[in-house]
């Protein structure tokens, strides 16, 4: 029984966390850290995990009075903070998953670009390993520093690698990517008032969201992205358009995907002709650890429109960094992640 704690443990990420690891057969979850509600138990801002815990919030500096207690620590912190602790925090425990974009980057001059920041440990970048299990599972495997990518990014980067990976798409990748609200998390400020969110397509990061760098790093590709906020509370939908290489067929498309997701347990392609699900849709994966992936030709066969959906608080947060753990320490990676998604939602 791994002994797990979590570190920021009062938002949105840090919920999610809780409740698949409070779930999970393989783990005992020990800690869960927040300044905010010291003192106070789990089910408070947490309340769907009434009567399933009777842990209480510690200040993040109990962390350190308890170095070594735990088998993994789970980072939810703030971007641009965890990397000035990160020394510190891997001196906690065998194995630490960051769930910020501290790490994400391989190139800290792209991480000063994108965040607007130096960063604060760039010898330590080299460390950490992607945590898609889909593209990194032998490297997870023994990995004891994991980074799990953003939840448009993770959306984008399942939908495009496989046609990347068969020299199947050429020149820019242009991405259109919606969120929901949860995406700006618990804290996320006036902007996110229901008053002003509701009813509203917000275009938050007309060029250069920050996901756009963790798209282009796992492609290879040049990657230009916008990302809309849209009244759904969870959910990503990654819209890409990308131009097809010469002689590329629908059908060598469509094999690029069953080459690199067949047998992968949470990635599914969608790519129907007809019905009112025949392509990616957050809404019926609200809740699962699903990525759903598809793709449509246009009519000339020239380019074609490449969708990912997923739940951004699961697979495109807490669900995949409990995969990556699943996958370290060998247990089946569906384990604790089975809930398969409501419908009708």
């Amino acid at each position: 029984m791994l002994r797990v704690a979590v570190a920021g443990a009062s938002g949105y990420i840090g919920g999610e966390l809780l409740r698949l690891l409070i779930g999970h057969p393989e783990v005992e979850l020990a800690m869960a850290s927040s300044d905010s509600f010291a003192g106070r138990r789990l089910d408070g801002p947490h309340p769907n995990l009434r009567g399933r815990t009777d842990l209480t919030f510690v200040p993040h500096d109990t962390l350190r009075e308890r170095a070594g207690a735990y088998d993994v620590l789970f980072l939810a912190m703030p971007h641009m903070k965890t990397m000035g602790r990160m020394a510190e925090y891997l001196r906690l425990a065998g194995t630490v998953i960051d769930l910020s974009g501290d790490f994400r980057l391989r190139d800290p001059e792209a991480y000063a670009e994108y965040y607007g920041v130096p960063h604060a440990a760039p010898e330590l970048i080299g460390s950490f390993t992607t945590g898609l299990p889909e593209w990194h599972r032998d490297e997870l495997r023994t990995a004891d520093r994991i980074s799990v990518p953003g939840c448009m990014a993770a959306a984008g980067i399942l939908a495009l690698r496989p046609l990347t990976e068969a020299g199947l798409l050429t020149g820019t990748v242009r991405v259109d990517a919606r969120t929901g609200s949860s995406g700006s998390g618990v804290s996320a400020g006036p902007a996110n008032l229901h008053a002003e969110r509701s009813g509203a397509m917000r275009l938050f990061a007309p060029t250069r969201h920050r996901h756009q760098a963790e798209i282009a790093q796992a492609t290879g590709l040049p990657v230009r992205m916008t990302a809309t906020g849209v009244e759904a509370v969870r959910g990503v939908q990654v819209l890409a358009r990308v131009r097809l290489a010469d002689g590329v067929r629908e059908a060598d498309l469509r094999q690029a995907y069953r080459k690199a997701y067949t047998g992968e347990p949470f990635v599914r392609v969608v790519a129907h002709k007809r019905g009112a699900y025949r392509l990616p849709e957050p809404k019926i994966l609200s809740g699962s650890n699903f990525c759903d992936a598809g793709f449509v030709v246009d009519d000339d066969g020239r380019e074609a429109s490449v969708v990912g959906a997923l739940d951004n608080l699961v697979k495109g947060g807490a669900g995949n960094a409990v995969q990556c753990l699943n996958v370290r320490f060998g247990f089946p990676e569906e384990t604790g992640l089975e809930f398969l998604g409501l419908h009708p939602n």
